[in-house]
């Protein structure tokens, strides 16, 4: 079993201006990875990750998600060029359906979230690539679209859900999965398996040779948990297919620093 990459989660319930320090912990302390989240009508997901990759030298940044029905996919890929060209290789995205309370809320509900996330993930890919897309779906329709700046290095895609059919899209359209808190090793494996039919479903089937296939958990823990009892979390989650294992302190996320550091120095070696 590879060990998992271990992260942390800047969850939106904490103010933007401790963002800053959040991300100096995790860039001295050495973390791999730090996740920002997109929520209504807390923080953007864009505006947080710029501000951590712009502070930062090393750690990479990632978007736990962004709601498509909420965005325009040619602004998010103009969005997601630019930070991926500004810095590239420490940036992933993440996409879903947004939770559908809040999408009514800003007008934004659509009556089949499946066929949007579907039309959305496989024209965003196409527009990072660099492709000239013109399209006519049920929701997402553009006329000889192309970025003039696309991505050399393209940050990975991939989608949030926990239900069989979102999993099973994620692994047919995208480049893994973020399986969202909540939700046990046991229910990870399961919804691998949705996955994996969603792979088989490519062309060619599964992966292409080499290529990793990102599988993300988020974990809530307490605040001042010991070090091993979070190691044997991580590492029944990676035994269930997880190979990123990204942990916020669920109510006490104002306590991120002490996490980033137990994180860091104490989990990550018993892990690796």
């Amino acid at each position: 079993m590879t060990a998992p990459t271990l992260a942390a989660i800047f969850t939106p319930d904490q103010p933007p201006e401790r963002l800053a320090a959040v991300a100096a912990a995790a860039e001295a302390g050495g973390l791999e990875q730090l996740w920002v989240w997109e929520d209504c009508f807390k923080e953007g997901g864009i505006a947080t990750a710029a501000a951590v990759l712009a502070t930062t030298g090393r750690l990479r940044v990632a978007i736990g998600l962004l709601p498509v029905p909420l965005r325009n996919v040619a602004l998010t890929a103009m969005e997601i060029a630019t930070l991926a060209r500004l810095f590239p290789g420490r940036l992933t995205v993440g996409i879903g359906h947004g939770v559908q309370d809040w999408m009514g809320q800003v007008g934004a509900r659509v009556e089949s979230p499946m066929t949007l996330l579907r039309e959305y993930t496989v024209v965003l890919h196409a527009l990072l690539r660099g492709e000239t897309v013109t399209t006519h779906g049920r929701y997402v329709r553009l006329d000889n679209v192309a970025l003039d700046w696309p991505p050399a290095v393209v940050p990975p895609l991939l989608v949030g859900g926990i239900r069989p059919r979102t999993v099973a899209l994620a692994g047919e359209l995208a480049d893994g999965v973020i399986i969202p808190g909540g939700n046990s090793p046991a229910d990870v494996r399961a919804a691998l398996g949705h996955f994996r039919d969603g792979r088989a479903a490519r062309p060619g089937g599964t992966a292409a040779p080499g290529e990793r296939e990102e599988v993300v958990v988020f974990v809530s823990v307490p605040a001042g948990g010991r070090a091993a009892d979070l190691a044997a979390t991580v590492g029944e989650y990676a035994a269930a297919g997880a190979t990123c294992v990204a942990v916020d302190n669920g109510e006490n996320g104002a306590d991120l620093e002490p996490l980033v550091a137990l994180l860091t120095r104490e989990v990550g070696p018993l892990v690796s």
